[in-house]
């Protein structure tokens, strides 16, 4: 009976995942709405104090919030013009930088190759057959930024919908969460779940946000110091890059690099900005993260890892940056039911103890709820 109820178990996790795969675009759609719902629903509930309707107010927060990410994208795109208006002028730099190590490898490369030579008369010497090797296609990696919404066009059309599903998220709040605890208040204790997802959520966002802007406010100072032009938005820039999992110090220290290729004849600058970039990177992953942020998710860094690794492969890089609060969302799932206690202590920074009768096993649950049940109805009667 254990094996075939693993064994289920085992059939429906794979059904799940196969699913989340398949209908990536849908579910990072659901997940995002919810996610950022859970972010913005303090705003339209204090404002419910001084009566104003919710459905106002939600609606006036979306169009700002709309306001201000077309603000930044318009902003984005003129530095992105700019950008690419000087680009031959980088890509010049760049050759000169790296031409006497060019010469150096095609140096190397033809005294090789006077070594290798042996001595050949012109009758014996043959001319080698050439062999091609057709290239094999390989992915690029914007499509690994695009992965789970299918193409281009399916990320923005996900970005159009979320707006939508996160405003009526927000307005039908309680509607939501009575239908919730209606289909699911047997079997699991809802306002504790959804208190600490909430809570779970907020501080995963706090924390970035406290641990982002101290490491924009040190580079931004670094590249003031250092007078680069733009100092101020590309210090913002890469001090939250680096809080991308994995590659926060090469994006945090490449922006602020590639922008100081025309700035700087010496390489004292660009040893300083990747030192700094580096150095933050260390001190947030080790320091900060589990200060601000492991204390309030409550999961281990390794399972923290794994979680990345997980959902970067389900969803490419939505599921890495959704990697920390999905894996804590799903510890919480955990909690919620005896039964996957163990679960819950795998994936908890500091898992807890399981109790005498959780280790008891299903079997000897099952035969004692008879006995519990007969006596419950013998002291009813009495």
């Amino acid at each position: 009976m254990v094996r075939i109820v693993g064994l289920l178990w085992v059939v429906v996790i794979a059904i799940i995942v196969a699913f989340a795969y398949f209908a990536s675009s849908l579910c990072i759609t659901f997940l995002l709405s919810g996610f950022l719902a859970l972010v913005f629903d303090p705003i339209p509930t204090y404002l419910e104090r001084f009566r104003i309707p919710r459905v106002l107010s939600t609606g006036v927060l979306i169009i700002a919030v709309g306001v201000g990410i077309a603000v930044l994208v318009h902003l984005s795109y003129g530095k992105a013009s700019q950008l690419v208006e000087d680009f031959p002028d980088y890509a010049d730099r760049i050759h000169d930088a790296f031409e006497p190590l060019n010469q150096r490898i095609e140096k190397v490369q033809k005294t090789a190759g006077s070594i290798t030579a042996g001595p050949a008369s012109p009758i014996t010497r043959k001319t080698p057959a050439v062999v091609r090797v057709a290239d094999q296609p390989q992915p690029a990696w914007p499509s690994y930024l695009i992965r789970g919404v299918g193409s281009v066009w399916g990320a923005l059309i996900v970005g159009g919908i979320v707006p939508f599903l996160m405003f009526f998220m927000l307005v039908r709040k309680s509607h939501l969460y009575g239908w919730v605890a209606n289909t699911f208040g047997e079997s699991v204790d809802v306002p504790h779940f959804t208190a600490m997802l909430t809570k779970m959520v907020r501080g995963f966002v706090v924390g970035n946000l406290i641990i982002g802007s101290a490491m924009a406010a040190v580079m931004v100072s670094v590249l003031y110091a250092l007078k680069l032009p733009g100092a101020v938005p590309l210090g913002i820039a890469s001090g939250f890059l680096n809080l991308v999992p994995f590659l926060g110090a090469i994006l945090a220290a490449g922006l602020p690099l590639f922008a100081s290729i025309l700035q700087f004849d010496s390489p004292a600058p660009f040893i300083i900005i990747a030192v700094v970039a580096v150095a933050l990177h260390i001190v947030s992953a080790n320091f900060l993260v589990p200060r601000f942020i492991g204390s309030r998710v409550n999961i281990g860094p390794v399972a923290a890892t794994m979680g990345m690794l997980f959902w970067g492969w389900l969803w490419g890089i939505m599921g890495v940056l959704l990697a920390v609060p999905l894996t804590a969302c799903v510890k919480l799932i955990a909690d919620c039911h005896p039964s996957l206690i163990h679960i819950s202590a795998l994936l908890a920074e500091k898992p807890r103890g399981v109790s005498k009768w959780a280790q008891a096993g299903s079997e000897r649950v099952v035969r004692a709820v008879p006995f519990f049940a007969k006596h419950l109805r013998t002291d009813g009667k009495d």
